[in-house]
Order: C-alpha cells, then structure tokens, then sequence
C-alpha cells in the first residue's frame, strides 16, 4: 500500500487528466484519439485508488472524494486558466477538513 494522500492526490490527477481528455474530445472539438490516453489515464486512477491504505473501499473512495474537489480546483486555475474564488476556496477547505477526519479519523471496535 501506498501513503494515502501521495497516493490520492496523484489519482486524482489521472482521473482528472483523464476526464479533461474526453471533455476535450466532446466539448472542445480535439480529435477522437484524445480518448485512447484518456482511457489509460482513467485505469492507471483506478488501479492508484486501490492503493490507498484503507481498509474499506468506501471510506477510501470518501476521503479521496475531498482531495479530487482541491485538485480539481488546482486543475481549473493551472490549466484551464480560471482563477477559483473565495467559495471555491471555501468549498475546498471544508472537503479537505472532510477527507482528513474520514481518512485519519481514530477507529474503535466495528
């Protein structure tokens, strides 16, 4: 297993990647074989997710779900161009204060 937000953070930017790849396909006119690294994109963050060290797949994907809002955010200003705003920023923090308490949070007996 893999350190969870080193792991996290770089699914979330081969699930982004990937996505960004057939919005760019679909929406923004490229050509279709933007799809073919897209696809490969999307398995390498598939296979990445499952190495985050979590017991249950759900708490997992839960926790992650915060990391991909940030990194999401940091792809709209990096990429895209479009600066976030203070709610976007506020948004992000709360997720990511979400993610940490899913993910780090102290477990009992189930």
């Amino acid at each position: 297993m893999l350190s969870s937000v080193p792991a996290a953070l770089a699914a979330a930017f081969l699930e982004i990647a990937g996505c960004f790849a057939f919005w760019s396909w679909l929406r923004l006119g490229k050509p279709a074989w933007w799809i073919v690294p897209g696809i490969a994109s999307l398995v390498a963050f598939a296979w990445l997710l499952t190495r985050i060290d979590a017991v249950h797949a759900g708490r997992a994907f839960a926790a992650y779900g915060g990391i991909y809002i940030v990194c999401s955010l940091a792809w709209l200003w990096a990429v895209e161009g479009a600066r976030p705003d203070r709610w976007d920023t506020a948004g992000a923090a709360a997720c990511l204060i979400g993610a940490g308490l899913i993910l780090f949070g102290p477990r009992g007996a189930a």
